[in-house]
């Protein structure tokens, strides 16, 4: 039975208290649930808050982003370290948000994946391409060089600890959504590039996320998809009935009158 993996990216919402709200209502509408693992990822300046808020509870802490250096001049940044000691499991590296706005490299990815890991933070690292892209036939192309070069240099033990998130960017915050058939093709095609590098165990094991658009009415058609293990969950995150309606629609029907 396929485990899902929900996350929820709150990008650059919600105040202390509000965050405070969120993580609560979450809590209590999932806190039955076992068979799914459930992220949230709030603004850094809520992170404090949520840590002590989700302790003990089945849902875990990520970040939005992070710098690769562990300490240093770097004003307005935060570090691997930092995340780690305020409870951070997780942290979502090569947004296409950060890509686009904040002109990121799969380079620079490539560095915050490997401080990710050094401190024994998932990573879950972006990939997808733009409606451009995508019109001129160039999806596939585009994908494979931001999985090649954000994920340079990683041996298999390190690919096991990532999650790879596909989200076309021409999906995200516009309601417009890949369809099942779309998504699961360019997941088949990310788990066949990590088959090539890695075999076929390790390729088996390692998540990989659709984001682009996710609501609880096409989360169940999503993750029925071989390769589609989960969410990475934007606008729908930051509404606690709507998440917690994604993560029980992730369910297999057989548990799903258990939550």
């Amino acid at each position: 039975m396929k485990r899902v993996l929900i996350v929820g990216n709150w990008k650059m919402f919600k105040t202390i208290p509000e965050a405070v709200n969120l993580v609560n209502s979450i809590k209590a509408g999932v806190h039955k649930i076992s068979n799914c693992d459930i992220v949230a990822c709030p603004p850094f300046t809520a992170l404090t808050a949520v840590s002590e808020l989700v302790r003990d509870s089945n849902v875990d802490l990520g970040a939005q982003d992070m710098h690769f250096e562990t300490e240093g001049a770097f004003t307005g940044e935060i570090s691997p370290m930092m995340l780690k000691d305020v409870g951070c499991r997780y942290v979502i590296l090569g947004h296409s948000e950060r890509r686009a706005y904040f002109k990121e490299t799969d380079e620079l990815i490539n560095k915050k994946v490997k401080a990710a890991l050094k401190y024994n933070i998932v990573p879950i690292v972006c990939v997808g391409e733009t409606l451009e892209e995508r019109e001129a036939h160039k999806a596939f192309e585009v994908v494979k060089k931001q999985f090649d070069y954000s994920l340079a240099d990683l041996d298999a033990a390190a690919i096991e600890r990532v999650v790879v998130a596909y989200e076309p960017v021409w999906a995200i915050g516009t309601g417009r959504t890949a369809t099942p058939e779309q998504a699961e093709q360019m997941h088949s095609y990310i788990r066949r590039l990590l088959n090539e590098k890695y075999g076929r165990e390790v390729a088996a094991r390692i998540k990989i996320l659709y984001g682009g658009s996710v609501k609880p009415d096409n989360i169940e058609l999503l993750v029925s998809k071989p390769n589609i293990d989960g969410a990475l969950v934007g606008g729908a995150s930051i509404k606690a009935e709507s998440f917690i309606q994604i993560v029980k629609n992730s369910l297999p029907s057989e548990i799903k009158s258990n939550s």
